[in-house]
């Protein structure tokens, strides 16, 4: 009888575990990039016209010491909070438009502010920074309103028809508040309130700086509620998203943020589009992930243009909003016509 035999299959091989990618904007990539800026803040807190060193305040130098306490490290201080703020504002301004090319200094936002402080000015001339703050929060408020309400009534939603809509509406705030401060002879604080500059901060003119700090934190814990909301209101409440609720909480932020920094450093335009814009190219549109590295790439980039805006006609310095200004505007026409060539 002839033997049969019996064939088992070759087992098959096993396949070797997957390897996971690290997603990017990971927390390392973050701490590193947390470093860089660190390392910035502490490079501007040594560029200046008075001897501040690390020599001499290791010698124990009382007048060096003096120039630190009191202004770099206020004014160092201060560049990281509004850069960091700022960002974070764009990107939630953004979300409730959403569109990527608005930003509180291209709808009204900053200009609405700005005239806020002129009427407290006038009205009250002798008003603390706290009730110029108020009152530039309400007026912003009611600018970036004026500029929602004007964009629910554009019938064709263009990406680039909304930020022009911004621009003009801002223009004609500009142009108010330019009038009455040439008939009230304020030109001159007009112009420090709109354009950003970090020489006069000082300690003790610069602590309200710490609000926006808090309220980065609130917009990074909403981050997930801004998104939903930023994918339209029908949307969001079949989700079960209080709009409403969310949108009012949008424009505080937006709000307070730009008012907190134009009362205490003046305007610095085209940060809030540039910086979300960069980050959601590099890392993607998650904006929880986003937030963080908006608010630390948005400190980088204001340190950097202050740093160059007072060592590039040392001793005199440039004002830092005319610095990101020409770096922004040329990031922006880059990003128009990028969007344009891709649609």
């Amino acid at each position: 009888m002839a033997s049969s035999t019996i064939s088992t299959p070759a087992p098959a091989p096993v396949a070797a575990p997957a390897r996971r990618s690290r997603p990017r904007g990971s927390g390392a990539q973050l701490a590193w990039a947390g470093t860089a800026v660190v390392v910035l803040a502490c490079a501007s807190m040594f560029v200046g016209v008075s001897d501040v060193s690390l020599p001499a305040l290791l010698s124990g130098d009382q007048t060096a010491w003096d120039v630190f306490w009191i202004s770099r490290l206020p004014r160092t201080l201060s560049v990281i909070l509004a850069g960091a703020a700022l960002g974070i504002a764009g990107l939630i301004m953004q979300l409730m438009a959403r569109n990527k090319f608005v930003e509180p200094s291209t709808v009204g936002t900053v200009e609405s502010a700005s005239l806020g402080i002129l009427v407290v000015t006038v009205a009250i001339p002798g008003a603390s920074l706290l009730a110029k703050m108020s009152v530039a929060t309400v007026f912003a408020a009611a600018g970036t309103g004026l500029f929602l309400l004007v964009l629910r009534r554009i019938p064709l939603r263009n990406t680039l028809i909304v930020p022009l809509v911004g621009i003009m509406l801002g223009g004609v705030i500009a142009a108010v508040t330019t009038f009455f401060a040439y008939r009230y002879d304020l030109l001159q604080s007009l112009n420090s309130w709109m354009i950003g500059d970090f020489s006069g901060v000082l300690r003790g003119r610069y602590e309200l700086l710490w609000i926006v700090a808090v309220l980065g934190v609130v917009g990074y814990l909403c981050a997930d509620r801004f998104t939903m909301a930023g994918m339209g209101q029908e949307f969001s409440t079949n989700l079960g998203l209080n709009y409403g609720r969310v949108m009012t909480l949008g424009l505080v932020i937006v709000s307070l943020i730009s008012a907190v920094v134009v009362v205490n450093i003046g305007a610095i335009p085209f940060l809030g589009l540039v910086v979300p814009n960069l980050v959601s190219l590099v890392f993607g549109d998650s904006v929880r992930r986003a937030v963080p590295w908006v608010a630390v790439f948005g400190a980088g980039f204001v340190l950097l243009c202050d740093i160059i805006g007072r060592t590039i006609r040392f001793p005199y310095e440039i004002p830092v909003g005319v610095i990101v200004s020409a770096v922004g505007s040329a990031i922006f026409l880059y990003l128009l016509l990028r969007t344009r060539k891709n649609g």
